[in-house]
């Protein structure tokens, strides 16, 4: 069995790795790790249309158990720019993996994937030797 880190270490090691992978972080309440990643975005001079990535990863110290929480927000005004969207997806229970690729024709697009994130902080804190669980169906 691998040893256990501490609270504040595997905060660090969970801010070093979702930062590697393009997430601004910051801290939230008591031993929390929140980020958030514009991953898709287009506009044109009629409107507009941006895709966020938003997480956030809660340690319990009691039972060593990191409770993760992920959401994909879009959000657009006024009339956004025609589209061509490219989506891969493959659901089990919460769990939602695949890609999603958009081009616009206005300018700008994106690609997105969706279990990225997850993949790395499950990974992260299997290896802490902490216990990993996904919190579906709840806003981060």
């Amino acid at each position: 069995m691998p040893d256990i880190l501490s609270t504040n270490d595997l905060l660090a090691e969970l801010k070093k790795k979702t930062g590697a992978l393009g997430l601004s972080i910051h801290d939230g309440a008591k031993q929390e790790l929140v980020g958030e990643a514009e991953k898709i975005g287009a506009k044109w001079w009629l409107g507009g249309r941006k895709v966020n990535y938003r997480m956030s990863c809660r340690l319990a110290e009691a039972d060593h158990t990191a409770h993760f929480r992920e959401a994909v927000v879009e959000r657009s005004w006024g009339i956004p720019p025609p589209t061509l969207t490219i989506e891969k997806t493959t659901v089990s229970g919460w769990k939602r993996s695949g890609e999603r690729t958009d081009v616009s024709l206005g300018g700008g697009g994106g690609s997105l994937d969706y279990a990225r994130v997850r993949d790395a902080v499950e990974k992260a804190t299997a290896a802490a030797g902490w216990k990993f669980h996904l919190e579906g169906g709840r806003m981060p």
